[in-house]
């Protein structure tokens, strides 16, 4: 009240009877200031976290020259609910602000109206007094205003007299005043003023209020006339502002939509964080910006600040598109160089081995990005150049397996003959092409785990290309040989079929002292009946080495069974006789000549005529007189009589069966003779009204065929229904028989003297036609049983048939 006091009271009125009633439902007295009257009140409610589930409210008062806060809990749901606050001042009196002056009259704004206030405005005497509102755990005497100052007082004279804003409103960034002449815009944040428009009070009258319409903006009206403002884009240059007044976070948040505002702003932030030696952090921001990649570089070079060139350019690098792929070459070069020089003057002045790791396991991790990885697998022979020239060994092995340059790696282990590590790394990756190119080196260190790599692999190597490795390899022990244990791996479990590989194999099985392994090698070293190797070179091996079993094996294998038998023999008759049972048992002469030789060596060389006589039972086409003449002039029978007894009565045996035999071939001789005259005489009868069994006609018109089973035919019919039956040359021979033999009875009609020899002609020519024709009846012989499976109708007429059905 103009009094000074405060009261709470509830309207609530019913449409159209609000002059009816009372609209107060009540209408209590709460508190007094002092006898100056209220020009403004608010109250707003906000949360507190200690006093869970009670109404916390804030209440702001003013007079013309001061201001009263007022906080405190609403603890009761009936009216007056604001009295609970005011009773806790009774005692205390609540703190307020005094601005002195002579102005009858104040105003108090807030910004926002429709939601939680976060700044306020009040109009004084001495200008306008603005700041935050600060709603959260406050007690009854705390203040809830911060950050308060007094805005420049845009006051202006008339006759000397100072003349204060007749009201004011509030907006985010502004203060609105309005005088009885001018309307003005200040900017809260630097107190300029960035608006102003006069008017004619002569014309119009004085301004009188203002009210601001959250929708549709401020309105002023004066004695005459209503005035609508409207505020457009009320930001645009604030970041402006809060730029020139070093709150670029804040400027940043308000630039946010304007690409070049905000590289203005970062611009500016990097150039400061750099005079404030705040290297790395200025780093970030001028990667962000548009200034001159080249000037920026420089600024960061003069001061020796490598990390934060660094920081530079690694966060360029991250903005780059993927099509800039000579800006990325670049700044990935310079970046390595920077990391390598790091580490250099690390390990030169004796850093700590925990810095020297953490800056490698910083650069590491930098060459695992995958644009950087990328890059270094387009420019690696660039990169191995730069790492080389800083002595970098230990870096250079990394990048290379980062690149998988599994060949550069172990080229260089193997250079340092660490071959462990080269063979850890072969191993590692899968390329045969590395495999072929430094097994012949790893096979003379690490055999065995080189040869159990290879197995490892299994058929994804090739062996073939494996030899030149294996044959550098030298055994150091007779019972381990590595390139055997392979390549038997090859030939056993991949199932290997290749030449050169068997060819190889046995090569070094002629090596060995046993030649267990090489024999059983060549009767197994076969696919599909078939050996996988040379024969020929595998001949000469074995006879070069002095291999005689192997040899005859592959004489025998051959079908040289007389060299095989011939070396045998030199070897031991045992193995000779194995040998001579060899050759198929139709080929008669070839075996009996081999255990002839056989014999005739046990004769003469071994002087054993009983164990030649042995071989008799053995090989039954060797026969007694067949290994006499190999027995010496003088000899005594007692060794081989009954050898000769036994040969005498097979004989004899044997030409009793031939008697046999001759007289059962002379009784079938006979029997057959007495058939053929049995035939010759053999007749069928035939009645006049017989026919054709084909044609239906008589039969007798013509010539004609009598079969045992009763059918008879034309020899026109039968002919006609035979040679559907037979294969195309057939029926040409068919035709050509039966040209022939018409030609022949012409012939014989013609020259009747001759008639006896054309005529003997013809019978021949006739007898092969009959041999054709008339061997089996065509309806019950064996001419139909094989044409039961041809359809009644011929497939290339049956489309004809079935349309004439229609």
């Amino acid at each position: 009240s103009s009094k000074g006091s405060i009261y709470e009271t509830e309207i609530a009125v019913q449409e159209g009877k609000f002059f009816e009633n009372t609209p107060e439902k009540y209408f209590k007295h709460l508190y007094s200031l002092n006898d100056e009257p209220v020009t403004g009140l608010l109250f707003e409610q906000f949360s507190d976290a200690s006093t869970a589930g009670e109404r916390k409210y804030f209440i702001m008062a003013t007079t013309p020259s001061r201001l009263y806060q007022f906080v405190g809990h609403v603890t009761t749901a009936e009216p007056p609910f604001f009295q609970w606050i005011f009773n806790t001042y009774e005692s205390s009196p609540p703190k307020f602000l005094e601005v002195p002056g002579s102005l009858s009259y104040s105003n108090l704004q807030v910004w926002p109206r429709n939601e939680t206030p976060r700044t306020f405005a009040w109009l004084t005497e001495p200008g306008v007094y603005y700041g935050q509102l600060d709603l959260r755990d406050q007690g009854p005497h705390d203040a809830v205003t911060l950050n308060c100052r007094l805005l420049r007082s845009p006051t202006q004279t008339d006759k000397d007299r100072p003349m204060c804003p007749v009201a004011i409103a509030l907006t985010k960034f502004h203060a609105l005043l309005l005088f009885r002449d001018k309307f003005e815009a200040i900017c809260v944040l630097n107190d300029e003023v960035v608006y102003e428009e006069r008017i004619s009070v002569r014309q119009v009258g004085a301004l009188r209020g203002m009210v601001y319409d959250n929708k549709r903006g401020p309105w002023a009206h004066a004695d005459m006339h209503l005035y609508k403002y409207k505020v457009t884009k009320e930001s645009r240059d604030v970041w402006k502002i809060y730029l020139n007044q070093g709150e670029y976070e804040k400027a940043k948040e308000h630039a946010k939509n304007d690409p070049v505002q905000m590289d203005h702003v970062l611009t500016s932030q990097a150039d400061y964080l750099f005079e404030q030696k705040r290297y790395e952090e200025s780093a970030a921001l001028f990667a962000m910006t548009h200034r001159s990649f080249e000037e920026v570089a420089l600024k960061f070079m003069r001061v020796q600040q490598s990390d934060s060139l660094k920081t530079f350019l690694q966060r360029k690098l991250d903005a780059l598109r993927r099509e800039d792929k000579t800006q990325q070459t670049m700044l990935v070069t310079w970046i390595v160089e920077i990391y390598l020089t790091q580490l250099g003057e690390l390990k030169d002045r004796e850093a700590s081995t925990d810095d020297v790791l953490r800056a490698q396991q910083q650069f590491r991790q930098f060459l695992k990005s995958t644009r950087v990885k990328a890059c270094l697998e387009q420019n690696r022979h660039t990169v191995y150049q730069l790492i080389g020239s800083h002595g970098d060994v230990e870096d250079l092995v990394f990048v290379a397996m980062l690149l998988q340059d599994f060949e550069r790696v172990i080229s260089h282990y193997l250079q340092q003959q660490d071959y462990a590590a080269g063979l850890e790394v072969l191993t590692k990756q899968s390329d045969p092409r590395l495999f072929y190119k430094f097994s012949p080196i790893l096979i003379k260190h690490t055999p065995t785990a080189l040869v159990d790599s290879w197995i490892n692999l299994g058929s994804q190597l090739d062996p073939r290309k494996l030899i030149p490795a294996l044959t550098h390899y030298e055994p150091t022990s007779p019972t381990s040989h590595e390139a055997i244990r392979y390549l038997e791996y090859c030939v056993h479990d991949l199932k290997n079929a290749d030449a050169a590989i068997h060819n190889y194999l046995l090569s070094l099985y002629t090596k060995l002292e046993d030649e267990t392994s090489l024999l059983q090698f060549l009767n197994h070293g076969q696919r599909d009946g078939e050996p996988c190797y040379d024969m020929k070179y595998a001949l000469r091996l074995c006879a070069d080495h002095g291999r005689a079993q192997a040899c005859v094996h592959l004489y025998s294998t051959m079908g040289l069974y007389e060299e095989a038998v011939d070396l045998a023999l030199k070897v031991n008759v045992d193995l000779a006789r194995l040998v001579a049972n060899k050759p198929d048992e139709s080929d008669e002469a070839l075996r009996k000549k081999l255990w002839l030789k056989i014999a005739r060596h046990v004769v003469e060389q071994e002087d054993d005529i009983k164990k030649a006589i042995n071989f008799l039972p053995e090989c039954p086409l060797l026969k007694i007189e067949d290994i006499l003449p190999f027995f010496p002039d003088f000899v005594t029978i007692d060794d081989f009589k009954e050898a000769i007894c036994n040969a005498l009565q097979e004989y004899n045996e044997h030409i009793e069966l031939l008697k046999e035999n001759m007289q059962d071939a002379t009784r079938s001789a006979q029997a057959i003779r007495g058939d053929i005259q049995d035939m010759r005489n053999k007749y069928g009868i035939v009645s006049g009204n017989e026919t054709c069994s084909l044609c239906s006609y008589p039969l007798l018109t013509r010539s004609f065929y009598l079969f045992p089973c009763q059918h008879v035919f034309h020899s026109d019919c039968l002919i006609t229904e035979v040679a559907t039956h037979l294969t195309k040359k057939q029926t040409h021979r068919l035709s050509d028989l039966q040209q022939r033999f018409q030609h022949e009875l012409q012939a014989g009609e013609a020259a009747a003297e001759e008639s006896s020899s054309v005529m003997s002609k013809a019978e021949q020519l006739k007898a092969e036609l009959d041999d054709m024709v008339a061997a089996d009846c065509v309806l019950c012989g064996k001419t139909m049983i094989q044409s039961i499976d041809k359809p009644f109708i011929d497939p290339a007429e049956y489309d004809d048939i079935v349309q004439s059905w229609l």
